[in-house]
């Protein structure tokens, strides 16, 4: 049976069935079956230490994506489809896997546009350790209320406050008031974070933002915002360097990408962090900025 689909900002409004193949893509712009289609599932160690810890963070890595990100890192999965389709009952499976493994939680990457499969695989689960939502913020309110009391932990991006930039590298040209407005709605869910005596994160969200090259004004920007409506203590920040070129930017289309964020780029950023009041958070050293912590997605745990 096959439903129109409005679970995101984009409602493209067109049919997904529950295929089986991955090959069989949508006219959507996430070109994704209702069925999930996930791409590697293990213990993951590079989220922030909070998340990841000492025994890895049970991370399932779905395939597709409602934003079009050029630079994107992850770009054969989410751009591409690679992947292998999936009941529910495998997904369950799966979760229960990684937590036998020892995974402080299970973080569902890039989970959107798989929300009515994911939210079947919660019924009637108990999974003993935190939910981690772990999203581009493209996301719908309508969409994040149905997950209330479901996830613990909102992993949440914010890319872009210029929507300018928005259009260009991730065709949203709402971006920046629709993830802003998710992001409250994902804080008004689970409140203040909260971090056990392992330093493992239990609930709460922390706010990603990854520093583009060329685009210091609009990471500024975002620092601000975060800085003006977050009191320390409400919400964590992470603060990426880990760009490098990817996904389309060698094209001629944009150049400007096709480099690495510079160090006077990033001080600029991470002074303007350390004055902004944000007390509590992560930032990355120039290391973080390497193809080796790219995971490899042959589908394995799948």
């Amino acid at each position: 049976m096959s439903q129109l689909c409005d679970i995101c900002p984009r409602h493209c409004r067109v049919p997904r069935s529950r295929i089986f193949s991955a090959d069989d893509r949508v006219a959507g712009v996430c070109q994704a079956p209702q069925t999930a289609v996930v791409a590697r599932a293990g213990l993951h160690y590079w989220e922030e230490p909070v998340i990841s810890g000492e025994r890895g963070s049970g991370t399932v890595f779905f395939a597709g994506c409602n934003l079009k990100c050029v630079y994107c890192q992850n770009f054969n999965i989410s751009s591409q489809l690679s992947g292998k389709a999936i009941s529910v009952e495998r997904l369950q499976a799966i979760y229960q896997e990684l937590i036998a493994a020892g995974a402080h939680n299970i973080n569902l990457v890039t989970p959107t546009h798989y929300s009515e499969v994911i939210l079947e695989s919660l019924q009637n689960i108990d999974l003993a350790v935190p939910l981690v939502y772990n999203t581009n913020s493209y996301d719908s309110i309508s969409t994040l209320k149905r997950f209330e009391n479901k996830v613990n932990i909102y992993l949440a991006d914010y890319k872009y406050i210029d929507n300018a930039l928005a259009q260009r590298y991730s065709a949203a040209a709402d971006y920046a008031e629709v993830a802003w407005d998710a992001i409250l709605e994902m804080y008004r869910q689970v409140g203040p974070y909260k971090i056990d005596d392992n330093n493992i994160m239990q609930s709460g969200v922390i706010i990603r933002h990854l520093i583009l090259p060329g685009a210091v004004e609009n990471s500024l920007r975002i620092i601000r915002r975060v800085a003006e409506t977050f009191q320390p203590g409400e919400v964590l920040f992470s603060l990426m360097r880990q760009y490098i070129p990817c996904g389309k930017v060698s094209e001629q289309a944009y150049p400007e990408l096709n480099r690495q964020v510079t160090d006077e780029e990033y001080q600029l950023v991470e002074d303007m962090l350390f004055a902004s009041g944000i007390e509590d958070g992560f930032v990355q050293d120039g290391s973080a900025a390497s193809g080796e912590f790219i995971p490899c997605f042959d589908g394995s745990g799948v």
